[in-house]
């Protein structure tokens, strides 16, 4: 089967599915929205939903939150991975943020990508879901499932992003990588997954690739 006429069925799979898309990190503003994906990495999305509301509290927006001591930061954000860095990052991109763009979150890739803390895959999150850009943020889901269904077989997410970006319609794109990470999230774990018996795996993923993961 092409790689277009999966992509329609998956498309049409993931839409019955999962006909609402909740962005998963809490928030009420671009800036929030930010912070929370820069703090997502390597975390739970759970956990920083759980750990978001005394910070923003205290500050849910870059002029208040510049203001912060370091400490104050990472007090409220200790139980994620990598909070010392990330304390540091939310209190310097907050600091640039006053500096550049007038307290502002800018709806631009290459200005959010300047900010410390935030990478492709973070710019990419906020441009779709603050700004509705069309955007693909690839994640550990994404770029797991893209190579089971064979949607794309690099091991990179650069190129797994430039392939679903030139298998799916545009309009589509927003939704679609919330889909495939809820998807991932029910019913295509990482380890010990059932190819075999996978509502889109069963019939995506090549002879092969089952053979090969069923070895795991």
């Amino acid at each position: 089967m092409r790689r277009s006429e999966k992509a329609e069925i998956i498309t049409s799979m993931l839409e019955e599915l999962y006909p609402e898309t909740p962005i998963p990190l809490d928030h009420n503003n671009p800036f929030e929205l930010l912070v929370a994906v820069l703090m997502s990495a390597q975390t739970t999305d759970l956990k920083v939903n759980e750990v978001t509301p005394a910070l923003f509290a205290k500050a849910n927006n870059a002029r208040d939150m510049a203001k912060l001591d370091v400490e104050v930061i990472l007090q409220d954000i200790r139980q994620i991975g990598l909070a010392p860095t990330k304390s540091r990052n939310i209190l310097r991109l907050s600091q640039l943020l006053v500096e550049r763009h007038d307290g502002q979150v800018p709806c631009s890739f290459k200005e959010l990508e300047d900010l410390p803390g935030v990478g492709h895959k973070t710019a990419s999150v906020v441009m779709a879901q603050a700004f509705g850009v069309p955007a693909f943020p690839v994640d550990t889901h994404i770029h797991r499932l893209a190579a089971r269904w064979g949607l794309s077989n690099d091991t990179t997410v650069e190129r797994t992003e430039k392939d679903l970006k030139a298998i799916f319609p545009k309009i589509l794109w927003n939704k679609l990588h919330l889909q495939i990470i809820f998807f991932g999230r029910e019913y295509c774990p990482a380890r010990f997954h059932e190819l075999s018996k996978c509502p889109i795996c069963s019939w995506a993923a090549s002879k092969k690739r089952i053979q090969m993961e069923s070895k795991r």
